[in-house]
């Protein structure tokens, strides 16, 4: 890779994106750029009733994160300098495109396309793939309040979202690698080695 790369970490909620591009910023000494979740106003409504309250929080979402990838911009991108985040803002079309219906998904599209179709996207992406039983656990494990109404089956449906998503950006963004990390066997947390192994095939495809 001849620039300075800029790599996102991706996966449902509950895969562990936070936790490894903070990880990875600290063994390769990378900034690291996290999303804005708890902080969303909207989060206990939605899970308690999507229908109301889908627009609301995505677009919440979209704003913040758009503004974080302006300042990833200019302050990492335009210098020449790799950066680390915690998700990829092409989430906020998985997440719209299964929440949101009829007008206010058309509208939202139209503002996705309109803030983010011109910035830049990742060089790299480290998208951790789990299945139902594994996501739920770590959902639990991690005990956010506004969490505990997710149901299963907005969890699964989720999963098979990302998976398209996932073969959706390879066609669209053929330049971005895609390195797919299987969350239910490798655990990067508690085991150094699948870590040190992630953290070398990252330092390999950065030179």
């Amino acid at each position: 890779m001849k620039h300075a790369p800029f790599i996102a970490v991706e996966g449902p909620i509950g895969a562990g994106k936070t936790t490894l591009a903070t990880m990875l910023a600290s063994e390769l000494e990378l900034p690291v750029i996290r999303e804005i979740v708890e902080e969303n106003p909207y989060l206990d409504k939605f899970y308690q009733n999507m229908d109301d309250w889908s627009f609301q929080l995505e677009m919440f979402f979209l704003c913040n994160r758009y503004k974080q990838l302006e300042d990833t911009v200019n302050q990492y991108i335009d210098r020449g300098k790799p950066v680390i985040s915690d998700y990829h803002i092409y989430k906020n079309l998985i997440f719209g495109e299964r929440t949101l219906k009829g007008t206010k998904r058309d509208k939202y599209r139209e503002i996705y396309h309109v803030l983010t179709d011109d910035l830049p996207k990742p060089d790299i992406i480290l998208y951790i793939r789990a299945n139902l039983d594994t996501l739920m656990a770590r959902i639990a494990k991690r005990g956010r309040p506004f969490e505990e109404e997710i149901s299963p089956a907005y969890m699964q449906q989720l999963i098979e979202d990302y998976d398209d998503a996932m073969a959706s950006l390879a066609v669209r963004e053929p330049s971005t690698v895609i390195v797919t990390i299987d969350g239910n066997q490798v655990d990067f947390v508690e085991n150094k080695e699948d870590f040190a192994a992630i953290a070398e095939h990252l330092k390999e495809l950065m030179t």
